[in-house]
């Protein structure tokens, strides 16, 4: 059975740093373009960061930009993302997804409809 799982989420102050990980055991890790989304209670699930199979390229939603950095090592099976200056707004479940294995690939999808694997994700709360 494949596992995606994420791990590192919390209870952190305003303008703290919280780094996620997320392990998997999946077979062709280095072929799976990887991203982080998160979702709010009420709202829909969005896209966050992604990274691609060599993690060369990356890409956020412009209200992480410059605060969260996406990483992997395909070595490690593991992808990270490292969030700084967070805010009230960063409240929500996180989670790790990863499409399926695809060599020819250099970027990474936006939509939570790529993805086919999906951790069960870890609870960010950002609060004074």
């Amino acid at each position: 059975q494949v596992h995606l799982t994420e791990s590192g989420g919390g209870l952190a102050r305003p303008g703290d740093s919280l780094t996620l990980s997320c392990t998997t055991n999946v077979r062709r890790f280095s072929e799976r373009a990887m991203a982080w989304f998160r979702q709010a209670p009420g709202k829909e699930r969005e896209f966050v960061a992604g990274i691609s199979l060599s993690g060369t390229t990356t890409g956020y939603q412009d209200s992480v930009k410059g605060r969260f950095t996406i990483s992997r090592d395909n070595a490690k099976n593991t992808v990270w993302l490292q969030m700084s200056s967070l805010k009230p707004e960063d409240t929500a479940v996180y989670y790790c997804a990863g499409t399926p294995p695809d060599s020819s690939t250099s970027w990474y999808p936006t939509q939570p409809r790529a993805y086919a694997l999906w951790g069960q994700g870890t609870q960010v709360t950002i609060s004074s």
